[in-house]
């Protein structure tokens, strides 16, 4: 009689391995959400922060766990051999300390592709093999700690629950610790080192040590070095339009100033995208929006003594505005902007009221009235969508005076085809507002003035005065230049249906891949 083939045997639990597992699934399931979200932090530089980019780094994570579980089913039945199961913890530390050095020259490669093609072959490239090396986590050791057929469901509760557990610490501490306090290379190098730590833990005690397993401390040492160099790139990457002066990270992108090798420029750039451009010797702005916002404030209203400014920028506009008399509100979501401003753009926050939050929050919340409301938010290459909606601009009219006006500093195109964005935006603010005006600087930049009453004109020219010499003609064609949107290529966008990052996808991708190209590390 034919005798059946054995079923391996789990390996014996101790008082000290199995914390020692449950520990081991808390971690992983921890580090799987960070590398989730730090994943897509690392790929908006290149590729923006639309929902392509979320899209893709969810997808690969779910591919990458839908592999991963079933790779783990089915290694833990043919053998169950934990040794295993650390051997995938470990090629997944070398494979991310890998893609965190390989990241720049891999992101341009892949800059070639479709934004929504490109992110998503992006986060397959970088984060697939150890996210499916890392969810081989609990099917192993569900397998490994079960004891009886008895207890099978409340074995696999339990692990899931532990790992529910370390992916709910390492989000919130990734979202709320990590990223606004660190670069995003040594974020990442920290969770290479911590899946390290743990492979050689478990060699040391329960295995005895590197002999009679081979490749792990090579391995290991690998993975330090590919940290160390990683770490190094990090700590010399300058950017080639000049020197780096600044280099923050924060939960709203890679905040940089660079001065230009003369020094005659200074430019302020958030996830690569210039944000403005200054002149620190002659202490003023070289960007047309800047002027813009504030000529605008001055031409379609008489006398602007309240006035909210929703989105900070680096101070310029509230400043100057302050200094010719009106009490200025701020709102501003990012508080490391200010901090950008205080240190190398002579902002003096003490002239204006400065409220840190989101900009809805305060209008919904605010019982204040204001003569000019001016929307400058930008959220990488775009506007944050929940400012752009019919909803939103409800707010703005509320809290707004009979004769105010709304300034908006948009960006777009008016080519058909290309213009769904500035005929969406100018068809939602005609729903709400009877008067729109539209200013067209024809490289982009796009200006809305928006009033209540009807009829409405500028009161007086646009004051070039202060204007940089080298910004004189490009201010003068902006505010000569009014243009009409066409109606049939836009929609009315509200809070429930605000499709412009997938539309306007062609124009934001360009402008991505040009300012990423011109950021190229030396």
């Amino acid at each position: 009689m034919k005798k059946n083939k054995q079923e391996p045997e789990n390996q014996k639990l101790t008082t000290k391995l199995a914390p020692f597992l449950y520990l081991t699934a808390a971690i992983n399931g921890g580090v799987i959400l960070i590398v989730e979200i730090l994943g897509a932090k690392m790929l908006s530089p290149f590729f923006g922060t639309s929902h392509f980019v979320w899209t893709a780094q969810i997808t690969a994570t779910l591919i990458s766990l839908a592999c991963g579980y079933y790779y783990g089913g089915w290694i833990a039945d043919k053998k169950p051999n934990l040794s295993r199961l650390y051997y995938c913890m470990l090629c997944a530390a070398l494979y991310l300390a890998f893609a965190t050095l390989a990241l720049e020259p891999v992101a341009y490669f892949f800059l070639k592709f479709k934004l929504a093609m490109g992110s998503i072959l992006m986060a397959l490239f970088l984060f697939f093999p150890p996210l499916t090396l890392l969810a081989v986590t609990i099917p192993f050791l569900a397998r490994i700690t079960t004891q009886t057929t008895q207890s099978v469901g409340l074995q696999v509760g339990r692990l899931s629950a532990i790992s529910t557990v370390g992916s709910v610490i390492g989000t919130l501490l990734i979202s709320y610790l990590l990223i606004p306090l660190a670069p995003n290379t040594y974020t990442m190098i920290m969770v290479v080192a911590l899946e390290i730590v743990l492979v050689a833990v478990y060699f040391l005690i329960f295995e005895k040590g590197f002999k009679q397993t081979p490749g792990v401390l090579p391995g290991i040492l690998a993975g330090m070095v590919i940290c160390g160099i990683a770490g190094r790139v990090e700590a010399v990457k300058s950017p080639s339009i000049g020197k780096e002066l600044f280099r923050k990270n924060s939960n709203f992108g890679l905040m940089q100033v660079v001065d230009s090798p003369s020094g005659n420029v200074r430019y302020y750039l958030n996830d690569y995208l210039t944000q403005n451009i200054f002149d620190p010797k002659e202490d003023k702005s070289l960007t047309v929006f800047t002027y813009m916002l504030r000529g605008l404030t001055h031409a379609y209203h008489p006398s602007p003594e309240k006035v909210l400014c929703i989105g900070l920028g680096v101070g310029i506009v509230p400043m100057q505005l302050a200094k010719e008399g009106s009490t200025i509100d701020v709102v501003e979501i990012n508080p490391g902007v200010v901090e950008i401003g205080e240190k190398f753009f002579g902002l003096d926050k003490s002239t204006f009221n400065l409220h840190l939050e989101d900009g809805r929050y305060f209008l919904n919340a605010s019982k204040e009235e204001y003569d000019v409301v001016i929307l400058d938010a930008f959220l990488g290459d775009s506007s944050p969508s929940h400012l752009m909606s019919r909803e939103c601009f409800e707010s703005m009219s509320q809290r707004m005076e009979n004769d105010a006006v709304l300034v908006i500093n948009a960006f777009g195109h008016f080519s058909e085809g290309e213009d769904f964005f500035m005929a969406s935006l100018d068809k939602t603010l005609r729903a709400v507002f009877k008067s729109v005006h539209i200013h067209d600087g024809t490289r982009g930049n796009v200006f809305f003035v928006a009033s209540k009453k009807e009829g409405l004109e500028p009161h007086r020219s646009m004051d070039m005065s202060e204007v940089h010499p080298k910004l004189i003609p490009f201010v003068e064609t902006a505010w000569k230049n009014t243009i009409d949107a066409n109606p049939e290529s836009g929609i009315i966008l509200t809070d429930n249906y605000n499709p412009v990052e997938y539309y306007d996808s062609k124009i934001r991708e360009e402008i991505r891949l040009n300012f990423a190209l011109n950021m190229r590390g030396k």
